[in-house]
């Protein structure tokens, strides 16, 4: 299937929008000793955390926001170790395990912002796109990538990485992890996040380009 693809827009994220809830917030209070989060208003739940988290160091809150987030895909030892190399590294980017870099952004920022920057400052790339010559909205995260194959510079980490799945009809099954968030907009648009590690604008040759994807091998 061939398709035309246009960047509308491409802007830099500190955070995914809604990643954390209200019900995140009072749980994370309580991790950090705060049993009475239930009781503060809405709009200072953040404030309130943020002053919870300052009073622990560092590497301690970040095992206890690993912990609460992370607990069922990593294990003790692991959660120390990243613990304390998020705050020398940018681990939500460098991370093997591809399937968790959009929680260990999402911890990273949190933490960034509660220590005023003694943990890395990641960033996300939000891009808004159009897509004509397809019959339908619904585009999976595989698509997309296979899509943007010929609109990437040679040097772009996913084109380097994932030659083989983003140029052939191979599954792409890293394309759901590597794609943080894909929305679909009006008249053909859709909106996708992901780190601005893996797209940024510079990552395009043209902001209007022809993509093809084709079908996945069985």
């Amino acid at each position: 299937m061939k398709l035309n693809i246009k960047i509308k827009s491409i802007y830099t994220l500190d955070e995914i929008p809604n990643y954390w809830t209200n019900q995140d917030y009072v749980a994370l209070l309580a991790a950090f000793g705060f049993a009475d989060g239930n009781t503060i208003k809405p709009e200072n739940l953040t404030e309130m955390l943020f002053m919870a988290i300052a009073d622990y160091e560092p590497n301690e809150a970040a095992q206890i926001v690993l912990t609460y987030k992370l607990s069922n895909d990593l294990n003790e030892g692991q959660i120390d170790q990243l613990s304390n190399e998020m705050l020398l590294d940018k681990v939500c980017e460098e991370y093997p395990e591809i399937h968790l870099h959009k929680h260990l952004f999402s911890i990273n920022q949190l933490l960034y912002k509660a220590f005023n920057g003694k943990f890395p400052n990641a960033k996300a790339s939000s891009i808004q796109f159009s897509v004509l010559g397809n019959d339908s909205n619904e585009l999976s995260k595989s698509d997309i990538l296979k899509a943007f194959n010929s609109g990437l510079n040679e040097s772009n980490i996913i084109k380097r990485l994932f030659g083989e799945p983003m140029t052939t009809g191979a599954k792409f099954p890293e394309a759901e992890s590597l794609i943080w968030e894909l929305n679909t907009k009006e008249d053909s648009t859709f909106q996708l996040i992901t780190s601005e590690y893996l797209i940024d604008r510079e990552s395009f040759i043209n902001m209007e380009f022809d993509g093809e994807i084709l079908n996945e091998e069985e």
